[in-house]
């Protein structure tokens, strides 16, 4: 069986390669946030399997409602649901990596991890309080760094984004002022700044703007060189966006009490530890109407949890801990099932 691979990007299509019309269809949907594992795992596993992945990276939000609609076989989102979502939608979901949202910036003269933001200020710059870059908060914080007297212009994403979603829940838990006036959602009402469309969008528009400062997943900085910014974590250490300091904050991951692997990774303790931490999430219907679909879908993620861990890491991913690819592999194999209620998956095939 060969199945086409296609990404879908800010509205770009980009086809792999062409499918027969017998070729049974895999199709996913959902966040940009893994888009650069899920592409690099998708190249490894068709040269090794000749098997390919059809993937649109839409947003966490329009990954959600597709699965919901039951139009793609899995959806793929960076915000979890909650265990009674998940229940009342006959949905089970589970994480494929962890990683970091970092801030990035363009500002002249200024270089990756020159300049260090703290919460609070960073809710200031994207609720419009701290308008320029010489502004005194940004400077207490960088008493050395040459700041321009230049208006900040923001950017956030404009569609449904789990990517927003852990960055405002970061924000809500670091500002009192952020929580009550803008909240944490995939999709919030921005005081101020332009919108754009994915990690993609944001990455894009952060390169092209100067004064400007975004937040995109963190192999999306190193693909399109941004200017990242260290950050003061919780227990107010400056740290630098290393995966040194996103597997600091992943260690704190304690799935085996996350009902549904309901579990969110910002503000961890931990000195080392990368403030703005989170996971990413597959959506799957318990009940499938298409289980060879489901069942190579399956296999797919089974192959990148044994073999793709080298490749996530390169992006700056972190991997899934072997146990709780355990406890994935058994959540497969008790809830997802077809029509007759046979498991789509097990580990024999």
């Amino acid at each position: 069986m060969k199945l086409v691979r296609t990404l879908v990007a800010v509205g770009a299509l980009a086809a792999a390669s062409t499918v027969s019309a017998l070729a049974a269809d895999i199709s996913g949907a959902g966040a940009t946030f893994p888009y650069p594992i899920y592409a690099k795992w998708a190249d490894a596993y068709k040269a090794k399997t000749g098997i390919g992945l059809n993937y649109q990276s839409i947003g966490s939000g329009g990954g959600i409602k597709q699965i919901e609609a039951n139009t793609v076989t899995f959806g793929a989102s960076d915000m979890p649901l909650q265990p009674d979502d998940l229940n009342k939608n006959g949905l089970v979901q589970f994480p494929t990596v962890m990683g970091g949202i970092v801030p990035v910036v363009n500002i002249d003269g200024i270089n990756p991890n020159d300049i260090t933001i703290d919460g609070p200020t960073l809710a200031k710059i994207f609720l419009g309080e701290v308008k320029t870059w010489d502004d005194a908060a940004i400077k207490a914080l960088n008493p050395s760094a040459k700041l321009p007297s230049q208006a900040i212009a923001v950017v956030h994403r404009s569609d449904g984004s789990g990517t927003t979603f852990i960055f405002t829940n970061y924000l809500s838990k670091v500002s009192a002022d952020w929580k009550s006036k803008v909240g944490s959602n995939t999709s919030v009402e921005w005081p101020v700044g332009i919108g754009a469309k994915g990690n993609e969008g944001v990455a894009n528009n952060v390169a092209q703007t100067k004064g400007s400062i975004g937040y995109v997943e963190s192999a999306y900085a190193k693909q399109n060189k941004l200017t990242t910014t260290k950050m003061v974590n919780k227990e107010g250490k400056t740290v630098e966006p290393a995966p040194a300091a996103f597997q600091a904050a992943a260690g704190n991951a304690d799935w085996t009490a996350a009902p549904g692997f309901y579990l969110l990774l910002t503000d961890q303790p931990g000195a080392a530890s990368w403030p703005i931490a989170g996971a990413t999430f597959i959506l799957f219907h318990t009940q499938v109407t298409d289980a060879a679909a489901a069942g190579e879908a399956l296999k797919f993620f089974a192959w990148a949890y044994a073999n793709g861990s080298k490749m996530a890491e390169d992006l700056d991913y972190i991997p899934m801990p072997t146990n709780v690819v355990g406890m994935i592999q058994k959540v497969w194999t008790d809830k997802i099932k077809d029509a007759n209620g046979k498991p789509v998956y097990s580990a024999t095939n």
